[in-house]
């Protein structure tokens, strides 16, 4: 009793925050039925019928969905190889920088995109890249390059999310290897410079071999996400023409739920790819505890 007198007030600030994942986490659960429905919201769950794992065969039939998973996949993954090379690379090169003030004036300049939402940059990227007058083909008018349908065609697209997302993150992901470089024993760096070693081969020989144990661990963490290619930069980017190319899971799911109306089927693709993603978590936690002896609990 004694130690609830104490403790009360904890319990009381964590109640809201679990009250809401009761709320918008755990009670929506119950639609997972319909992914085995042939849902009819007029008819409710009570009446709609029952129709077994018909809509997980036609997920697997349909050319449209296999399309999606294999959009998905490809830029899920540039965008983890990318989101690990380009902050791994950038902690190091910052690092180098000696004056405390512009090292941190950089830090915040490129930790500053991540804050913007991408309604925000999706607006900007469809003037800043328009065929009509954009920045972009400007530029390229300029150098007597023909304008690029940056968002209209399907494989510039893909780049067009990933340079866009990378640019937009690599500022946050420099965080985490920065806090890895700062744990460097700097006796390491001291003994280097006695034996003649140049910046170069301290960097080489000390720094990224430092760093690695934490971009493992970034790198198989981010296998669970494999399958969240990004809905809202997606959404605030893609239109018809480059579904071919850039229509991901999660958008999918979204027209077929919301427009389309067929309720049952995109229950049934928004749970096979939470299953997937719920195992690749398990498979990456274990990597990082193999590959890097890191663990969470």
């Amino acid at each position: 009793m004694a130690t609830w007198t104490r403790t009360w007030p904890f319990h009381l600030m964590v109640w809201p925050a679990l009250l809401f994942l009761i709320v918008f986490n755990y009670v929506p659960m119950a639609g997972i039925v319909m992914a085995f429905m042939d849902y009819k919201p007029w008819l409710g769950f009570t009446g709609s019928p029952w129709i077994g794992l018909d809509h997980f065969r036609a997920l697997f039939e349909r050319d449209d969905s296999i399309q999606v998973i294999w959009n998905t996949l490809v830029i899920s993954v540039l965008k983890i190889v990318f989101n690990l090379i380009v902050p791994f690379t950038f902690a190091i090169l910052l690092n180098e920088v000696r004056k405390r003030l512009l090292n941190r004036t950089i830090q915040t300049l490129v930790y500053l995109p991540h804050f913007l939402s991408w309604v925000i940059l999706g607006g900007i990227l469809v003037n800043f890249l328009s065929t009509d007058g954009g920045f972009a083909n400007r530029v390229l008018g300029f150098f007597g390059l023909g304008p690029v349908f940056f968002l209209g065609d399907g494989n510039w697209f893909r780049v067009t999310v990933v340079v866009s997302e990378v640019w937009k993150e690599f500022g946050y992901g420099t965080i985490v290897f920065i806090a890895a470089l700062a744990n460097i024993n700097p006796s390491l760096y001291e003994a280097a410079e006695v034996d003649g070693a140049s910046r170069w081969k301290q960097t080489l020989h000390i720094t990224i071999p430092s760093l690695l144990p934490m971009a493992i661990v970034v790198g198989t963490l981010s296998l669970g996400n494999i399958l969240n290619a990004g809905f809202d930069q997606i959404f605030n980017l893609y239109n018809s023409l480059v579904y071919d190319k850039g229509d991901i899971i999660d958008t999918f799911v979204y027209r077929t739920a919301i427009i389309d109306g067929d309720f049952g089927f995109a229950t049934a693709v928004g749970l096979f790819k939470s299953v997937i993603s719920m195992l690749l978590i398990i498979v990456a936690y274990r990597l990082a505890y193999k590959l890097a002896n890191y663990r969470v609990f």
